[in-house]
């Protein structure tokens, strides 16, 4: 290996020597004014040297690793035979139906009783002639002197008690102080027999007249 290494350096150096020579020759050529075609072809004639370094030994390949024993398979012992118990026979089951519900005739409900009579009522004049004259007697003092006569025609409210509650003018006479004086003696004096309800209960109720003032 050592004598190789040596032969290689001697042809390095030798090639440099040639190397540095032609650089050498170059120069001198430039310098004296040599022609360029005479360079040329000075440089054509220098061989080349190929410097080849020794092919290295081959290596040869390391052996292969010693196989190994291989184990032998486990033994397997074979699996415990299986007892196969018989089916049990099947079990019947019986079911057995819901008694049917009760049968509930339904008797037809007796028909209610007929209402009873409605007591209701409207009112009426209780009394009327008495406090229709005391009305007749309270003739307004300016009609009489200038002898007007006339017709009202009021209606009344009636309490839960027969009194007059209210009173207004349905028909006028054509005099305001006959008018008036209707509805005054109506609240005064006039007297009725309450209105009742269906259960004969007394209610208010209400009422027209007429009231005829005549001078004798």
């Amino acid at each position: 290996m050592a004598y190789a290494d040596q032969q290689m350096s001697g042809n390095k150096i030798t090639a440099l020597v040639i190397v540095a020579l032609i650089h050498v020759f170059v120069g001198y050529a430039l310098v004296t004014g040599l022609a360029y075609e005479a360079a040329k072809k000075v440089i054509s004639k220098v061989t080349t040297v190929d410097i080849k370094e020794p092919e290295k030994p081959k290596e040869e390949p390391p052996p292969p690793p010693p196989k190994e024993d291989t184990p032998p398979p486990p033994i397997v012992a074979p699996p415990p035979p299986i007892n196969i118990a018989p089916a049990p026979p099947p079990v019947q089951t019986v079911i057995t139906p819901p008694p049917p519900p009760p049968v509930v005739i339904q008797t037809a409900a007796p028909p209610p009783p007929p209402p009873a009579p409605s007591k209701a009522r409207g009112a009426s004049p209780k009394g009327q002639n008495s406090w229709a004259a005391r009305i007749q007697a309270n003739y307004p003092t300016r009609a009489a002197r200038e002898e007007r006569e006339g017709r009202v025609g009021v209606r009344v409210t009636i309490n839960s008690d027969g009194r007059v509650d209210s009173c207004s003018v349905s028909s006028s006479s054509g005099s305001p102080d006959l008018d008036e004086a209707a509805c005054d003696g109506m609240t005064r004096y006039a007297r009725f027999n309450p209105a009742l309800d269906a259960a004969g209960n007394p209610t208010s109720g209400s009422y027209s007249t007429a009231i005829v003032y005549r001078l004798n």
